[in-house]
């Protein structure tokens, strides 16, 4: 059934128009993976969708029995309630209809509405229309459907009663999605949800989209989810959509197809054209020679042919992306060594006894469920942490470079060309034309730091790994918030570096390329599997890997 809708839709932001006309039908039986390149416009879609943004033309139309739920990259959650508390209070129209069938009971009870007859019956009408909303919200049976809510979503009873501000960043992600369930919706609307999702995390995330009774559009830039769980893809890009049926690697073989049967249709018609136009001129040229009108009138008739013709428009085949470029040199041959390296917080061993030896040149994985010591190793070895016991040696030439999964290492204060010259002596035009290789515009070069989105501040750090004379490369879940695009830029980046690569990522598709050496983080030591991360997932949770 069609959900909702979008009529000419278009929206601008200062003197940029981000889509024009935009026309899409969105329905509740189906999953749709929306995707384009960041800043294509793809979170103003959902907020418009959801209600939270109206277009500067056009309408959007929603089917009145249409319950639409939007959840944020950052889902509003109270850091002071607990989960159970915080999920249930989502219900806000079931709560309203319990307080007032609480405040009927009381009226009931008044001996002026029970000693009158037609106040009385009054009453009773207004309870059984209260009771009749109650049953349709779930109110009935709300407290278990609450619970196995949050049990279908991974959290266990011991996690209810646990503060919002104790939550990881992934289970906060869970918890947005369930307050959106509660209230029952016939059509979700998701933005980035597997971010911060540990490989547990996305598992969950997969089985319940795959088993929710209603419609899902899904931002994400996550393949391998987009594999496993979408019926159809739609594209937003140069302000327009386009629908692609099946999955995203479906989509990827289907998109390229299309474009080189545009490219062969677009010469074929530029040729036909072309030998119009020549036609046109002769006749034209004829008849001021001979002053012969018909020849001037065939000749501009042809012409008029020619404004007629519906013209295809010449594909882009190739898209600008980040010129990213991971140099890197030789150095140590032995690059790092734990010998029973230990770590406590709070009496609590997060890191029991680590042993690990990397070798120059090595593509390591490091993976393991979210809260299992990974950006700890990290903070040992950067330094920024003191280990308890045990040994941390790194090779005499090794040069650390350092991607922080919260852009922490960024001042944002700082303008971007500020922040490239800080990290290197550069003049501004020199750093101005570095910046464009990474995608920023000019306004935003003199822009400040905080006033970039999530993926912006991503290639930014990744401008300044390239400026970095790091040949052992610390990349802390890299490619949160980088468009599908950029994401494979650094893949090619990484496979030319000549260097160490220590990742801590949950994006499979990403690893799968990049990983020659899994190692497992488990209650706070470390087992290695052999090979990539392919045969890893195969060993360890029997899931064979989709591939592009």
């Amino acid at each position: 059934m069609l959900t909702a809708q979008m009529h000419k839709v278009s929206v601008r932001y200062g003197s940029r128009t981000l889509f024009k006309d935009l026309l899409w039908d969105v329905h509740d039986d189906r999953v749709v993976g929306l995707i384009g390149p960041n800043g294509a416009g793809k979170s103003t879609l959902l907020r418009m969708l959801a209600g939270d943004l109206s277009p500067d033309d056009g309408r959007v139309i929603r089917h009145a029995s249409a319950r639409i739920a939007y959840l944020p990259q950052e889902p509003a959650l109270n850091p002071g309630s607990v989960l159970l508390d915080e999920v249930a209070g989502a219900a806000l129209e079931l709560r309203e209809v319990e307080a007032a069938l609480f405040s009927l009971e009381a009226r009931l009870a008044d001996p002026a509405v029970y000693g009158n007859e037609k106040t009385l019956a009054r009453a009773l009408a207004d309870q059984e229309s209260l009771l009749a909303r109650l049953e349709a919200l779930g109110g009935l049976n709300f407290q278990s459907r609450l619970e196995s809510t949050l049990l279908s979503l991974g959290f266990t009873r011991q996690d209810f009663g646990l503060p919002i501000a104790a939550l990881s960043g992934g289970q906060k992600k869970l918890a947005g999605l369930a307050k959106l369930l509660v209230t029952q919706p016939t059509l979700l609307l998701l933005d980035e949800p597997d971010n911060h999702l540990d490989l547990d995390g996305k598992s969950v995330l997969e089985r319940f989209i795959r088993g929710f009774k209603g419609g899902v559009v899904i931002v994400s830039h996550d393949r391998y989810l987009l594999d496993l769980v979408v019926d159809e893809i739609v594209e937003l890009e140069d302000g327009h959509l386009v629908t692609y049926p099946g999955n995203y690697s479906e989509y990827a073989f289907e998109k390229q197809a299309r474009l080189y049967s545009q490219q062969h249709s677009f010469q074929v018609q530029q040729k036909e054209i072309r030998r119009l136009e020549q036609s046109a001129r002769r006749l034209l040229l004829w008849g001021r020679i001979y002053d012969n009108e018909k020849f001037i009138k065939r000749g501009k008739n042809i012409l008029k042919r020619i404004d007629r013709i519906e013209k295809v428009e010449r594909p882009v085949l190739e898209r600008p992306t980040m010129q990213l470029e991971l140099g890197g040199w030789r150095g140590s041959n032995k690059v790092l060594e734990l010998a029973g390296l230990r770590k406590s917080f709070d009496g609590r061993p997060v890191l029991d006894g680590l042993d690990l030896l990397v070798w120059h040149g090595e593509r390591t994985a490091l993976v393991g469920p979210n809260g299992a010591g990974k950006s700890v190793l990290f903070r040992l070895l950067l330094g920024s942490e003191i280990p308890d016991a045990g040994e941390l040696r790194i090779g005499p030439s090794v040069e650390m470079g350092y991607y922080a999964q919260e852009h922490e290492v960024l001042d944002y204060g700082r303008t971007l060309v500020e922040t490239i010259r800080y990290a290197k002596p550069l003049t501004e035009e020199a750093a101005v034309a570095f910046l464009g290789k990474f995608l920023f515009t000019y306004e935003q070069m003199r822009g400040f730091v905080r006033d970039l989105s999530g993926g912006e501040r991503s290639r930014l750090q990744l401008a300044l790994l390239m400026l970095s004379s790091a040949n052992c490369l610390l990349l802390d879940e890299p490619t949160n918030n980088l468009d599908i695009r950029s994401a494979e830029a650094l893949e090619d980046a990484l496979e030319e570096f000549k260097g160490t690569v220590l990742v801590i990522s949950h994006d499979r598709y990403f690893l799968d390329r990049v990983a020659r050496r899994v190692l497992e983080l488990r209650t706070g030591s470390l087992v290695e599997h052999p090979g990539g991360y392919a045969e890893f997932l195969q060993e360890v949770h029997g899931v064979t890997l989709a591939r592009d």
